[in-house]
């Protein structure tokens, strides 16, 4: 499995997207069963954070297999994924280094089978 933690700067301005963005996968959020056996997804969750000098950063935490297929845009919510990402962010992701990651035995073997075969 590959733990990913990735943060990115919002473009100047493009809070309000960003945060249209958000609502956006929530709303949907039954769509992206379609895509998250693919992609191998065991998780994902997105925050934002101001900093003192008031820009704004979104960070990405994702556990996923390492086999899993990338972000697929031929599916609706997978191109207003992208698209959302493209109008919000400014380009790529800087990636935190993974050191330590807890969960019961049971959930991780569960994970585990998600992770390779993308059925549970």
């Amino acid at each position: 499995m590959r733990l990913e933690l990735s943060r990115a700067p919002l473009k100047p301005g493009q809070e309000p997207i960003f945060e249209e963005w958000m609502n956006e996968l929530n709303d949907r959020y039954d769509e992206h069963e379609a895509a998250v056996s693919a992609e191998r997804q065991i998780f994902e969750a997105t925050f934002k954070s101001t900093e003192a000098d008031g820009q704004v950063w979104i960070y990405h935490l994702s556990l996923m297999g390492m086999e899993g297929e990338p972000l697929d845009e031929q599916l609706p919510m997978g191109a207003d994924h992208a698209a959302y990402g493209r109008r919000a962010k400014e380009p790529g992701w800087e990636e935190l280094e993974p050191k330590f990651m807890l969960t019961p035995n049971n959930l991780r073997e569960l994970m585990e089978k998600w992770a390779a075969t993308g059925t549970a």
